[in-house]
């Protein structure tokens, strides 16, 4: 599996706006020099983030980007949508057919259950996740990350 650089990039840029104190605009000059990536780059991933309503702009000398809301009320799972797509999408078989029009397991395929399981599995941990879950340091973090794993892997009772 592999993160694409609009997603990670993206992430990273909505992250450095979350972590911005209260009221300060983050400007594309800004962001680009934070994450040493080029102000065209930046200007890309922040039209996509305001387009999907992640963040707004404030124009003017003093302007920026702010988040369009409170980072507990962003999910990573739709920041990630957003950005990149899913993992697994129905129409994933249509690109690998090989020489073929259609796959030649089109009707009973095991590989695909594999992918759409594990879309299923990544969708419900990322559905918990917010942006605020990931504002602190590493250590924080990965404390919070982990107790969403270790409760998803809990057995559910009905």
């Amino acid at each position: 599996m592999k993160i694409s650089a609009q997603e990670e990039y993206g992430l990273r840029i909505l992250l450095q706006i979350a972590r911005s104190k209260e009221g300060d605009n983050m400007s594309i000059p800004v962001l680009s020099q934070l994450e040493g990536l080029s102000t065209a780059y930046v200007g890309k991933l922040t039209g996509v983030l305001r387009k999907s309503g992640f963040i707004n702009s404030n124009p003017g000398n003093v302007g920026g980007y702010i988040l369009a809301r409170p980072a507990e009320q962003i999910m990573i799972a739709d920041v990630l949508h957003a950005l990149g797509g899913s993992l697994f999408e129905k129409q994933f078989c249509d690109d690998f057919v090989g020489k073929n029009e259609l796959c030649t397991h089109s009707v009973d395929c095991s590989v695909r259950s594999l992918w759409r399981v594990m879309q299923l599995s990544l969708e419900r941990v990322l559905k918990r996740i917010t942006l605020a879950d990931l504002c602190g340091n590493e250590r924080e973090s990965t404390k919070i990350l982990m107790s969403y794993l270790e409760s998803e892997s809990q057995p559910e009772l009905s």
